[in-house]
């Protein structure tokens, strides 16, 4: 996923309110930006971090500048806009690096289930064969050695979408779920029991019920996000 636009660096000053961080750029100007992450953003969100911007020309928008990326103390770039996550991986279908979701004939995007009153983020369909609904997930935290956490907050909103997962599982589809991690210094993602036990538990269970899990991992610059490899994933047993 290349950005249409360069991005504006600057350095993080606070973040607050969940959706919002101030910004100090380059030029010396301060500003106030969207941050679209509603997580904790363990390790991510350090005053002083070096943080990347894109710009939007919307004129209703209040805070035209959205917060991208930003550089740990570690050195690695992180990207924390959960809102890019579907289009990365959607390039990662498209480029194979996902073959247990396949082989597929049509993507559908944030697609319905009525009788189950959510969206899922794919419906991938392909002639003779049930239909797969992937759901993803975005991953910022890594604890250390390569291990990335998921999620970094209590997350309700993630538990009843691997609730949606076994359903439909239940009703003869396949279902999958994705994480996508914005940072290159990862191998594995596993479930944050210690933040939210209910999360690693209904995790295993959809595993247990037949839900796909995998991953892919990033290599994120302030030009581009791209998907590199496959992450592993560690999953206690029910």
């Amino acid at each position: 996923m290349n950005f249409p636009c360069p991005l504006l660096a600057g350095r993080l000053l606070r973040r607050y309110k969940r959706f919002l961080a101030d910004v100090e750029l380059e030029s010396g100007e301060v500003v106030t930006v969207h941050c679209p992450n509603t997580g904790a953003m363990l390790g991510c969100d350090d005053s002083g971090s070096r943080v990347w911007l894109s710009t939007s020309d919307n004129p209703k928008r209040r805070y035209p500048h959205t917060w991208e990326m930003v550089e740990t103390r570690s050195g690695v770039i992180v990207g924390i806009h959960t809102g890019r996550s579907n289009a990365i991986i959607m390039e990662a279908l498209t480029s194979g690096l996902l073959p247990e979701l396949g082989p597929w004939d049509n993507v559908r995007r944030e697609v319905r289930i009525p009788d189950l009153g959510v969206r899922v983020d794919f419906k991938l369909e392909s002639d003779g064969k049930p239909d797969r609904f992937l759901e993803v997930k975005n991953v910022t935290a890594a604890v250390s050695k390569g291990i990335a956490l998921f999620p970094d907050a209590v997350s309700e909103r993630a538990v009843r979408h691997l609730r949606t997962l076994i359903a439909l599982v239940e009703q003869g589809f396949e279902a999958a779920l994705c994480y996508c991690v914005q940072r290159i210094d990862v191998h594995t993602v596993r479930p944050a029991a210690e933040i939210h036990p209910e999360y690693a538990t209904v995790l295993a269970e959809a595993r247990a019920a037949g839900v796909l899990i995998t991953g892919v991992v990033c290599s994120v610059s302030p030009t581009a996000i791209v998907p590199q490899g496959r992450a592993g994933i560690e999953v206690d047993v029910v």
